[in-house]
């Protein structure tokens, strides 16, 4: 079937067409992750325990959180995955979140930590250590790093004193690399930076819910709370205590230096305000909360709670852990932290479910259906392709309606959050023009964008929480929403031109596929979007001006950002202004379009990199390498599009050329 037979071909009900079918299955696949429960690991219900609510990064959030974002961070991955005994294992965020703030022993012992420079690891003493396969082990346990350590008598005490060696050497280097400015760090100083930033964030992470030397935390509670009473009775009178009393006043000093130092290594604040409900300011860390039990009376409720939790995971007993849990979630209610609880649910449900990797995975048979059309042109599959598409968009959008909701902000506030926005925009601009023209381009285009940005954010996703508190000069009003929305919208146009354009030059230079029609179609295509991109890239840099003027006091300051977007908005103008003087034609409307992606690209990331200005969200050394990567691979296409006709298949075969538009120069006619 040709491609004019397969457009004007009737096509059957979706339900009685094989795409259907193909829909069908995905749809079931997603539903099935909506009602899919998640199963207790060896009895521990990880579910209840990963949504308790703490306070980290200015946000309430579940420790499931906590443990997915610095797996994120350390490791690159939401999950643990490493090889014992020839057996591949897996450990879920909140599990070895369980193990790191309850049970050190174990996840000591887990291959965590990258270490793949040769240099680094020679320092380190970790050549030369292989798998059980033979290979060059990459990573490794907290326990390989700090094995050897360093015996030395602390000042002013005479007591000797021992600290693992490696950390000495990653300090004495951190010290070092942190003056040097990113942009000028080697390979070897980016590995010793990072590692030293993630043993730190596992260091934090284990002291955050119990002191990590602790045999029974329960018990060591216990002990405190009997020694409050009688150093608050003491504190009346110091004068002729009785040697019992004088016990007691040293072992609180103990106590208030060990709860002291665990307040300094703590990474979750994670004990809500008791008797009220308190703000987001009033959660604290344990130790701090330990450290005012002198002043209460008492020990907090909470650090008792996780000390039962613990050590009821600590003694592999599920159904205490279970009932403590359970415990600790009734006396939450009974302070008022219903919508705490709620909301670390809720996220939980999100990161677990997982929109963005399923509408990812949609996205790419989508795009495997569009082309397969352009081989065949059997009505069915680009049918397929464009329910396909619409169920990725389904997903795609609740995922960021979740944000939203979540978040309590509009869908834009960082760079993680303006990739899978831009994503979003761009499949329903490519939605209606396959709508529209029916060929299979749109839901080509909608899928490679759809996907690229969603692997953007997910590298994005790396350097931390998503969702943190906005930085305060970002801070949220109506004319910051309106703007950031509008002005992404118009990101998602320009990609949308620039891969419709991108779909013109190597369909026509390596295939015969470029026909009269479908060259009509995409110019139309490219045309109409970049009048699209024209108007809301002017209307958002607009509102940006009164954003800035109520927020800053001036309505323009050059910042990089805002050159960023007017750069946007003149090359839209210069586009335009060319196609209608007449100095391009077909195929410099499309290098000019490809051009409009380098443009855009730069205006969204590079001017965030730069360093400088009210925007810049510092500098990341793999975005900047990607960007640049990017870039040279559309000057390529440029290239190629500026290649003279007779170059190009589909001008070139005789058949084809007499049915096609007269060739154009790329920028003059």
């Amino acid at each position: 079937m040709n491609k004019q037979e397969a457009k004007s071909a009737p096509l059957k009900p979706l339900h009685k067409s094989p795409a259907g079918i193909v829909v069908g299955l995905f749809l079931l696949w997603l539903l099935g992750g909506l009602f899919r429960p998640v199963k207790p690991i060896d009895g521990f219900e990880v579910k209840e325990f990963g949504s308790l609510p703490v306070l980290l990064n200015g946000r309430i959030q579940p420790l499931q959180s906590v443990g997915r974002n610095s797996l994120l961070m350390i490791r690159g991955k939401s999950g643990l995955r490493y090889e014992e005994n020839d057996e591949k294992k897996k450990i879920e965020a909140t599990q070895w979140l369980m193990e790191v703030v309850f049970k050190q022993e174990a996840s000591d012992d887990r291959p965590l930590f990258l270490v793949h420079h040769p240099e680094v690891k020679s320092e380190l003493g970790l050549d030369g250590m292989k798998d059980a396969k033979g290979k060059e082990r990459k990573y490794f346990s907290y326990n390989e790093i700090t094995r050897e350590t360093n015996e030395q008598t602390a000042p002013h005490s005479g007591q000797v004193s021992s600290e693992p060696k490696n950390f000495v050497t990653l300090r004495q280097q951190a010290a070092r690399i942190g003056e040097i400015e990113d942009q000028l760090r080697t390979p070897l100083d980016k590995q010793f930076w990072a590692l030293h930033s993630s043993l730190g964030m596992y260091l934090a992470l284990k002291a955050s819910l119990r002191p990590p030397d602790s045999p029974d935390f329960v018990q060591e509670l216990n002990t405190y709370n009997e020694t409050i009473p009688a150093a608050m009775a003491m504190s009346q009178n110091m004068t002729d205590l009785s040697p019992q009393q004088q016990q007691d006043l040293r072992l609180l000093s103990m106590f208030f230096n060990r709860y002291q130092n665990l307040d300094r290594l703590a990474h979750i604040l994670a004990m809500p305000p008791s008797g009220a409900e308190g703000t987001t300011e009033e959660w604290t860390k344990i130790g701090t909360s330990l450290m005012e039990s002198m002043r209460a009376g008492e020990v907090h409720p909470a650090a008792l709670a996780y000390a039962k939790i613990g050590e009821a995971f600590r003694g592999g007993d599920p159904a205490t852990f279970n009932q403590e849990v359970a415990n600790y979630r009734n006396w939450l209610s009974g302070q008022g932290y219903v919508e705490a609880q709620e909301k670390g649910r809720t996220e939980f449900f999100f990161n677990t479910y997982e929109p963005f990797y399923k509408s990812m995975v949609v996205y790419v048979v989508a795009l495997l259906l569009g082309v397969f059309y352009w081989l065949n042109f059997t009505p069915w599959v680009r049918q397929a392709g464009f329910w396909m598409l619409a169920l990725a968009l389904v997903v795609h959008s609740a995922g960021l309606i979740f944000r939203m909701v979540l978040e309590d902000r509009p869908p834009v506030t960082n760079l993680y959050s303006s990739a899978v926005f831009v994503g979003w925009g761009a499949v329903i601009l490519c939605l209606i023009l396959e709508r529209i023209f029916k060929d299979g381009i749109g839901t080509v285009v909608a899928s490679v964008v759809g996907f690229s940005t969603l692997i953007i954010a997910h590298h994005l996703s790396l350097s931390g929480d998503t969702m943190q508190m906005m930085q305060a000069v970002l801070d949220t009003n109506f004319w910051l929403a309106t703007h950031v929305v509008v002005i992404t919208i118009g990101y998602s146009a320009m990609f949308v031109a620039g891969f419709l354009a991108i779909v013109y030059i190597l369909r026509g230079f390596f295939t015969t596929g470029l026909d009269k029609d479908t060259a009509m179609a995409l110019k139309r295509m490219v045309y109409g979007i970049i009048c699209f991109a024209t108007l809301f890239s002017f209307v958002g840099t607009i509102l940006g001006g009164i954003w800035a003027d109520q927020s800053w006091g001036r309505f323009w300051g050059w910042d990089p950002k805002e050159n960023g977007a007017l750069m946007i908005v003149l090359w839209c103008a210069i586009v335009l202004h060319a196609r209608w003087g007449g100095m391009i034609k077909e195929r410099g409307l499309m290098g000019m379009a490809v051009f409009g992606n380098v443009v855009t690209a730069f205006s969204w990331f590079g001017v965030n990199m730069l360093g400088v200005g009210l925007h810049s969200y510092g500098f990341m050394d793999k975005a900047m390498f990607w960007l640049m990567a990017f870039i040279i691979s559309q000057m390529a296409i440029i290239g190629v599009c500026a290649l003279p006709p007779h170059m190009w298949k589909s001008f070139g075969d005789a058949e084809k050329t007499a049915s096609l538009p007269e060739p154009d120069a790329p920028v003059a006619s």
